[in-house]
């Protein structure tokens, strides 16, 4: 048995592992970085998933887009000098109504684009829209001011206190108003929000998709309006609510990552599966990869609670209503995701046709979720059937802004897709109906862009099953958890448990089941590695 020494070793070389041992290693740590895979990245990755005689088809595997990396953590790690270079869409996002040109269309995007489509539709929600983005930004420049710090520890000490007074000094500060769409935010439904502001169901929708993104629920649950908050926090390119495109694909943000935490010195291990975390009271932790054993004062964990607390760790070193409380941290996001190598562009029946819009809209985020009683439609049959009649359909192409992807006069696209249950009813099995799903996928994008099925060359299927078993996301939810207000902030995963340390002395959590959660933020990692080096300060004392 070989047995390696450090100051801090981090489990799992997702995006967030990446931050957290870069901002250890530069204050002078010894870090290594233990992940199962053979490559960095975790669900921000970029595969090859289709060769043919043209060559190769390369797309991001399950992360798909850019916007909420933050942007403090881009400039520390210098991803832009490590080779991270990120595209903006030419348009934000692409809603066709319907299966007929004449069902018509509505597009978002900058430079007044969003408020001219939305006076298309409805000259009141026109009017409107300028309040609900007023009470959105109210509430997300306060929100923004979270994101980058540890939340209050319940049951903390004196600094939890302080950090406690501070957010609710924040809090007071806010116009009565911003506090009553902060209320109204956190606890209402997408659809109730929405109904406040506007009357046509294609803008509502354009609107409330964000809501169920990654969120196994109908935009009617009650919660369900934070989601969507969730969603409008980031930019891209330095521009504030954009949406854009790593060349390359997602893996680019995590090769670029690897590369800044080598400059560091991190060691990165590869094929290392974790086996065990063994702990002992006032001495360096142990983790055991097959045959070697690494030792240090500080862990931090980027996996998912459940596979931290239940699969590596003794359940007798946790307290007993803390080992309930994981067991019943809740974990769906619905989602079955796809990549398609293509021969053409799909041509969408319902598609603009005036110049710049007619060539530009395909850069967008394609959706297909026409209203808001489509999506909780999708839901309901989804939650009966085990997946939706008529499934929200989110379709990227980014070879229209990346020719590094495809093959020239190729193209490949990303299907993000809900509502899909991780169990199914009636005894059927995911390794058994996967395939049926995506046609059923491509069919329903076929009925909005004839053709489209013939136009696939080649696909990479994944159901919920199949991400949690490639990714380490239970419940094939790619937020870590449940994005709901009972896990959240100084609940995320566990009250008392909030601010990145585990019950475990020396056992941190630094992934996406801690605050603020899911995305390709960085934020789990760059906030766990402050509290770790504060513990480590005071400790040194």
């Amino acid at each position: 048995m070989t047995t390696k020494h450090y100051d801090a070793v981090i489990i799992g070389a997702g995006h967030n592992g990446l931050v957290c041992s870069y901002y250890l290693a530069r204050k002078g740590l010894s870090v290594c970085v233990l992940e199962r895979s053979s490559v960095v990245g975790g669900a921000a990755l970029t595969e090859e998933f289709h060769r043919d005689a043209a060559g190769g088809y390369r797309n991001s595997v399950a992360a798909y887009t850019v916007s909420l990396l933050q942007p403090k953590v881009i400039k520390d790690m210098e991803l832009k000098k490590h080779g991270l270079d990120v595209v903006l869409r030419k348009v934000d996002n692409y809603l066709p109504l319907g299966t007929r040109k004449k069902d018509g269309y509505l597009l978002a995007g900058r430079d007044g684009l969003t408020l001219r489509e939305i006076a298309r539709h409805s000259e009141k929600d026109a009017q409107a829209y300028p309040r609900y983005e007023a009470a959105l930004d109210g509430i997300v420049d306060l929100l923004k001011q979270f994101l980058l710090v540890a939340p209050p520890n319940m049951g903390g000490g004196l600094a939890d206190v302080l950090s406690l007074l501070s957010a609710g000094n924040k809090m007071r500060k806010l116009s009565t108003a911003t506090q009553r769409n902060l209320l109204d935010f956190f606890t209402k439904s997408a659809t109730e929000i929405l109904d406040q502001y506007f009357e046509n169901d294609a803008v509502k929708a354009l609107f409330g998709f964000d809501a169920i993104v990654g969120h196994f629920a109908s935009p009617n649950e009650p919660g369900s309006a934070y989601v969507l908050l969730h969603h409008v926090f980031g930019e891209a390119a330095g521009v504030p609510g954009a949406w854009g495109h790593a060349i390359g694909g997602m893996g680019a943000i995590t090769q670029a990552m690897q590369k800044a935490c080598e400059v560091q010195g991190v060691d990165i291990i590869l094929d290392a599966h974790v086996d065990e975390i063994i702990t002992n009271k006032d001495k360096d932790i142990r983790v055991r990869v097959c045959g070697t054993t690494y030792m240090a004062k500080t862990v931090a964990a980027s996996v998912h609670p459940q596979i931290l607390y239940q699969n590596l760790i003794n359940s007798d070193e946790l307290p007993v209503d803390f080992r309930s409380r994981i067991k019943n941290y809740k974990s769906h996001s619905g989602t079955f995701r796809m990549n398609v190598a293509l021969s053409e562009l799909p041509k969408f029946k319902a598609a603009p046709t005036a110049k710049p819009e007619s060539e530009d809209f395909l850069t967008s985020g394609i959706i297909i979720a026409p209203s808001l009683k489509y999506m909780d439609e999708a839901w309901l049959t989804a939650k009966d059937k085990g997946w939706s009649d008529e499934p929200i359909i989110e379709m990227l192409i980014p070879s229209t802004l990346d020719d590094t992807l495809a093959p020239k006069g190729k193209h490949v696209a990303s299907l993000f897709c809900q509502q899909f249950a991780f169990n199914l009813p009636d005894g059927k099995k995911w390794e058994t109906k996967r395939e049926k799903v995506a046609d059923h996928i491509i069919d329903t994008v076929n009925k909005y862009a004839p053709g489209f099925a013939r136009s696939v060359l080649g696909r990479q299927v994944l159901s919920p099953l199949d991400i949690e078993t490639k990714f380490g996301l239970i419940g094939g939810d790619i937020f870590h958890g449940r994005m709901s207000l009972d896990q959240l902030f100084s609940a995320r995963p566990v009250l008392g448990y909030g601010a990145y340390r585990s019950p475990i002395k020396g056992l941190y959590m630094c992934g996406s089941g801690t605050h603020p959660g899911g995305g390709v933020t960085g934020a789990p990692g760059h906030n766990a590695a402050q509290v770790i080096l504060k513990d480590r300060r005071f400790l040194s004392l």
